[in-house]
């Protein structure tokens, strides 16, 4: 049977994961996920491909805000920016949005942190990014997530990697949003759409892995796995892929535990080598 194995929001982009044990679905995705991003002063994305050190930072939501922590520094709270507060276009990739942005002592925070001038930015309500029209499931939209409202991995998927690695990784290294147990090793591969609990996905595209996970977010530190075992067995067109990115089907709450139903399959798109 295949049931919900853990659930994790990201609240600030590339930061460390907030692991809960129920999650309101939303259009974006998660509550609270990657609805703030931190950017330099022109606007671009800073993430952990150039910034490993961002893995150390915690965040969770407090006080209608955030609470923030990292290694060596004092916690803050960062009250979540008002209607008054400046915008500051944003890039992420190919998309520009706006950002609202935080108060002075939050991009002093994370600046003296990151050893980078850095910008604390939060996606209102109002903001709406699109979602790549090749993958679209109507008006999809997505908060400062890569490229999809969310990510999924299975267990099995892990263990699978894991056998084929010298030294097994943890979960965390992929950063999914949902942990889904009971599956065949990359069964997700051939899902359409899911229901977890009584909230259906769309699965609509394998997800292209990239430096950050080979990165360990303890120490920040880099290595070369797991990308060189993946490109062995799960290449396709110069890419190696781990999961798969979600559009919610609707909203409503899923919890750790519930049953996942496989509600339409097709062909994978990624094959796998045994």
């Amino acid at each position: 049977m295949l049931s919900v194995q853990a659930l994790i929001v990201y609240p600030i982009k590339s930061t460390r994961g907030w692991v809960v044990p129920s999650a309101e679905v939303e259009p974006r995705g998660l509550r609270h996920d990657r609805r703030w991003m931190l950017v330099r002063p022109d606007g671009a994305a800073l993430t952990q491909r150039e910034l490993p050190r961002l893995g150390r930072i915690a965040a969770m939501p407090a006080g209608g805000g955030l609470r923030v922590r990292a290694p060596g520094r004092a916690p803050l709270d960062v009250p979540t920016p008002g209607s008054g507060a400046s915008r500051l276009t944003v890039t992420l990739w190919k998309d520009r949005v706006a950002g609202t942005v935080a108060d002075a002592d939050a991009h002093r925070w994370f600046s003296e942190y990151l050893g980078v001038e850095a910008r604390l930015v939060y996606m209102s309500g109002h903001t709406v990014r699109p979602v790549d029209p090749d993958y679209a499931v109507g008006a999809s939209h997505v908060s400062f997530a890569d490229g999809f409202p969310l990510l999924l991995t299975t267990t099995a998927s892990l263990e699978d990697l894991n056998r084929r690695l010298d030294a097994p990784l943890p979960m965390r290294r992929f950063r999914p949003n949902v942990v889904v147990a009971g599956a065949e090793p990359y069964a997700e591969d051939r899902w359409r759409t899911i229901r977890a609990g009584t909230v259906d996905f769309h699965v609509v595209k394998p997800c292209a892995r990239c430096v950050v996970t080979t990165t360990d977010p303890e120490t920040g530190a880099r290595g070369r796995e797991p990308l060189h075992t993946l490109a062995t067995y799960r290449r396709k067109n110069g890419k190696v892929y781990f999961g798969q990115n979600l559009i919610p089907g609707g909203s409503g709450t899923i919890r750790v535990g519930d049953p996942v139903t496989v509600l339409d399959e097709g062909a994978a798109v990624v094959g796998t080598q045994r």
